[in-house]
């Protein structure tokens, strides 16, 4: 009797010690699939593609004028999904050069999804203006910086004119400037209209967008090329202009 007691004094005793048994955890989400997207943007004057150095424009004001170069910077791009949540692309700086062929960018690691939009600054952000020397898009090499006080040249637009008075006739827009009463950065927000961009692993969507280089001179101030024609630091001229091209994006197709 005595022995069975004990035995019985050891099994509880066994069992007591016994842990409680682990609850399995949830099972780990996996990380959403990513793919690519590509942005391409065509150079235009009103819905005509633009011919760079020969071909003759007129703005607004009735000025003739010639292309010789546009070159301008996009960045903190932002997509909006068709359920209205974003994807916010940190970091990213792409310089459009058209005369260069440079107008199509790649976006990469983008999370599967129908984005039904997109918005990005025209110019660099106020951090990176003072962020000391850069490279890639932003490297002082493409010519689209003038000092660390001034900071990037958003934008740049040159060619010609018979009503410039500047020498040689010369047009010459750079536009720039980060801070205070000078700041030029612009915001664009585009929606596309006719369909979603269906990002996946396996298929690129191309969305294509135009640029009309004669919003560059109209909208909110009409230029006028006698008195407006020389734009290199930031100022008042700069801020005028800039306010004018953020009207120069149009969407036009996407290809899934």
């Amino acid at each position: 009797m005595q022995k069975l007691l004990f035995s019985i004094l050891i099994a509880l005793a066994l069992t007591a010690c016994q842990k409680d048994p682990i609850e399995p955890g949830p099972e780990p989400q996996s990380a959403p699939n990513k793919g690519k997207l590509i942005i391409e943007v065509e150079l235009k004057a009103g819905t005509e593609p633009l011919i760079f150095d020969t071909k003759d424009y007129v703005n607004a004001n009735l000025d003739s004028f010639k292309i010789t170069l546009v070159k301008y910077y996009l960045s903190n791009l932002l997509l909006t999904k068709s359920d209205n949540s974003t994807y916010y692309l940190s970091n990213e700086y792409y310089l459009i050069d058209h005369k260069a062929g440079s107008n199509k960018i790649t976006l990469y690691s983008i999370p599967e999804a129908s984005y039904k939009g997109i918005s990005f600054f025209i110019g660099v952000d106020s951090l990176r203006n003072v962020s000391g020397a850069q490279d890639g898009a932003l490297a002082a090499s493409n010519g689209m910086f003038w000092d660390w006080n001034s900071g990037y040249i958003f934008a740049k637009m040159e060619g010609s004119s018979p009503k410039s008075t500047a020498a040689n006739k010369l047009l010459r827009f750079h536009i720039g400037g980060f801070s205070g009463i000078n700041k030029a950065i612009q915001t664009v927000t585009i929606p596309f209209t006719s369909s979603t961009a269906d990002v996946t692993a396996s298929v690129t969507p191309v969305v294509k967008l135009s640029v009309d280089i004669l919003k560059w001179f109209t909208g909110n101030n009409n230029t006028n090329f006698a008195t407006t024609n020389v734009i290199h630091m930031p100022g008042a001229d700069a801020v005028n202009m800039s306010a004018n091209y953020t009207a120069m994006f149009t969407f036009e197709s996407i290809a899934n």
